[in-house]
């Protein structure tokens, strides 16, 4: 079980130049994350579990180049080919956050040059693919400098790594199912990284997620703002315990394959996370008039097929529906015929159960 202390690196060697390339996936959170500890940096209030996609993904490159100013960071950053200076902060603040464990950032002048296999604004959450592709990259310089360090540690830093960029991330660095967040039912779970569940029953492999692109639009309030309101909450304290007891559940039910009991709790959660929202004070909905459409007709669908279908939701609007591989074919028809005219422009992203960041050198 790694410690903070054990990523603060100290010794290490020096190289002129290096370049790596890595891509990294979304997730999607079955046991939501919502809310943070006051104390530490993006520490969760209570733990989570998320499947990791497979196409829906970032692909970083990075390169580096030793330098003689070692004062202050410097780094290039392209988003799809194209200087994006709008993104600089956010990476600027992010290596200030890891300089502790990664001092050897400063040496280098870093070159990042990262696209998204799906639509940019297409409201699929880019954060948690892009930190944890970003992190990858760093963590190929740490073992280019430092090659005794072992794969657990690789990954594990990775995932830490990742965390401090955007708290989601952590869980995107492997799959197919992974947990963040201290808890008693899964052994060696830390707030500090993700830690991969793999006794998953074969019910689940291959489980689909569709997504479906209600609204493309920026949300009127960030997750980090949302994250925030649950400090003094008058639903937190209970929330959190209720996190606590869904993952038990859960755990349980992807270890013997139970799909009715997976579908209670994953929509019960969903709805939770947006219930948080609309009580929190000031208190907001991210959800649209189209999101309920859809989850009306896919309740309906599901009580008149008997087809274990279901959805989940992010922090905003957009509808993943998720449903075994097996009745891919029926969910897809169904999908075309009813729910696309709820999208936006009839936007939607077919995805399903992944394995994590891939080493692209």
């Amino acid at each position: 079980m790694f410690t903070e202390q054990d990523f603060i690196l100290s010794n290490y060697s020096s190289i002129d130049k290096a370049s790596f390339s890595w891509s990294a996936p979304s997730n999607i959170a079955l046991v939501k994350y919502w809310g943070k500890k006051e104390e530490g940096e993006q520490v969760p209030a209570n733990p989570s579990i998320s499947f990791t996609l497979n196409n829906c993904k970032t692909i970083t490159s990075v390169g580096v180049v030793k330098k003689a100013d070692t004062s202050n960071f410097s780094f290039d950053l392209l988003f799809e080919g194209q200087s994006k200076e709008e993104f600089k902060p956010k990476i600027q603040k992010f290596l200030e956050r890891i300089e502790l464990y990664c001092p050897f950032l400063k040496e280098y002048h870093i070159t990042i040059d990262t696209q998204n296999t799906f639509p940019h604004s297409s409201g699929i959450a880019s954060s948690a693919s892009g930190m944890a592709a970003l992190a990858m990259n760093i963590m190929s310089l740490e073992k280019a400098i430092n090659p005794a360090i072992s794969e657990d540690y690789f990954f594990a830093k990775s995932s830490f790594l990742a965390r401090l960029g955007s708290g989601s991330a952590c869980r995107s660095v492997k799959g197919e199912v992974v947990a963040w967040g201290e808890n008693k039912t899964i052994q060696g779970s830390s707030d500090l990284f993700g830690v991969e569940f793999d006794l998953l029953h074969e019910n689940f492999k291959q489980f689909q997620d569709t997504i479906l692109l209600v609204d493309k639009g920026e949300k009127q309030v960030s997750s980090t703002v949302g994250h925030n309101l649950m400090h003094g909450h008058p639903y937190a304290v209970r929330r959190f315990e209720q996190a606590h007891e869904n993952i038990f559940l859960l755990v349980d039910i992807l270890k013997t394959g139970e799909i009715e009991a997976f579908i209670k709790i994953v929509e019960s959660e969903a709805l939770t996370l947006h219930a948080m929202m609309m009580t929190s004070m000031p208190y907001f909905i991210l959800m649209k008039p189209n999101t309920l459409e859809i989850i009306n007709k896919i309740w309906k669908y599901r009580n008149t097929t008997n087809i274990p279908i279901c959805f989940t939701l992010d922090a905003g609007a957009n509808v993943h529906v998720l449903y075994p591989n097996a009745v891919k074919e029926q969910v897809l028809q169904f999908i075309q015929s009813e729910l696309v005219g709820f999208c936006q422009n009839g936007q939607y992203i077919c995805d399903e159960i992944g394995n994590g960041a891939k080493d692209l050198k």
